[in-house]
């Protein structure tokens, strides 16, 4: 069985005999750290010496996919533009006003480096299509603070501005799906919808603004024959029945110290409902921890997730503070080598 075959067997619920594993997508700063350790400058060569089983081919984030005549990003933010500042639609009081932002066009759109992407990515599962971080894009445009008041203020305001990001996704994976055909296996796709301790908004909100273009989304892919794997950090326990009823077959990365998040909890709760992807430590375990620890805990978040369980860090960005020796022994325990 290929690494492939076995990945959509794992998140379609059937035992494989194995669990997957996947390392993640370490920061471009770890690479390097990675490199000398495995005397190698491919990542692609790291890869294979791992057993790493999965492969995620992002769209949205490859260099040439948004090919604007003057050159402008998919989103422009503005010099304000972050989570916790005003950006460019911060100050937007009316949905008419909504159609001065300069909206993104699929027109512009060039799917030809994600396409080769996956037609060398060999016998490995194959994750794409786009983020549609569409929860962080509203926080960016309008600022953390006036995105989340205007929930309660103005929520005409933010349906007007979260269809209008959607459209955009929803339009541009349509396009994706069509060329990618039967390239892609898996649609991955990720909001940060939690804290340490919870979600970042009530519960009547995610159902109100979240919820269902997240389930548009899912029900596209699906339309396609694609798996769908969900990607959230932060403590999202209270909305995962939800998920697993609006259609998402794993997910990701399963912040082990975000409360609810354990393997024990997740594993008690969801078991059997779906896939799971992540659980293994990066706030203290990979960073702290030695290879026999992470050879421990990798082995107990297996036992207790699995079979249908990807064994991949619980943050896909490794750190450089993540050590080569730790990645080893995750593989290993993963792997059972």
């Amino acid at each position: 069985m290929t690494s492939r075959e076995k990945i959509h067997s794992i998140i379609s619920g059937t035992n494989t005999g194995r669990c997957g594993f996947w390392l993640g997508n370490p920061d471009p700063k770890t690479w390097p750290i990675y490199y000398d350790y495995f005397g190698t400058d491919s990542q692609e060569e790291i890869r294979h010496k791992l057993g790493d089983d999965f492969r995620w081919i992002c769209t949205q984030f490859e260099g040439s996919v948004y090919q604007h005549p003057d050159g402008k990003p998919i989103f422009d933010y503005g010099k304000k533009g972050t989570l916790s500042g005003a950006g460019p639609l911060a100050e937007v009081e009316k949905v008419s006003e909504i159609e001065k932002y300069d909206w993104p066009n699929p027109d512009y759109l060039n799917f030809d480096e994600g396409i080769q992407n996956l037609d060398n990515a060999g016998d490995c599962y194959r994750a794409s299509g786009f983020w549609c971080c569409f929860y962080h894009d509203l926080m960016e445009l309008f600022g953390m603070e006036n995105y989340l008041m205007n929930m309660h203020l103005n929520p005409e305001l933010i349906h007007a501005a979260t269809d209008r990001i959607c459209q955009f996704y929803y339009e541009a994976n349509e396009r994706f799906f069509k060329v990618a055909g039967d390239k892609m296996d898996g649609f991955f796709f990720g909001n940060d919808f939690g804290t340490q301790s919870g979600l970042i908004c009530g519960s009547v909100q995610f159902n109100e603004f979240i919820l269902p273009w997240t389930q548009k989304f899912i029900e596209q892919a699906k339309g396609y024959g694609c798996q769908v794997i969900l990607h959230s950090c932060g403590s999202i326990h209270s909305v995962i029945d939800t998920l697993i009823d609006s259609g998402v077959d794993c997910l990701h990365p399963l912040q082990a110290l975000a409360a609810n998040m354990d393997a024990e909890t997740l594993a008690r709760d969801f078991k059997g409902k779906v896939a799971f992807m992540g659980g293994i430590d990066t706030q203290d375990l990979l960073v702290n921890g030695n290879p026999k620890d992470v050879k421990a805990e990798t082995t107990r978040v297996k036992d207790l997730l699995g079979p249908n369980v990807i064994i991949s860090p619980s943050h896909e960005a490794l750190l450089p503070n993540v050590s080569p020796e730790n990645v080893v022994a995750m593989s290993e325990a993963a792997l059972d080598r």
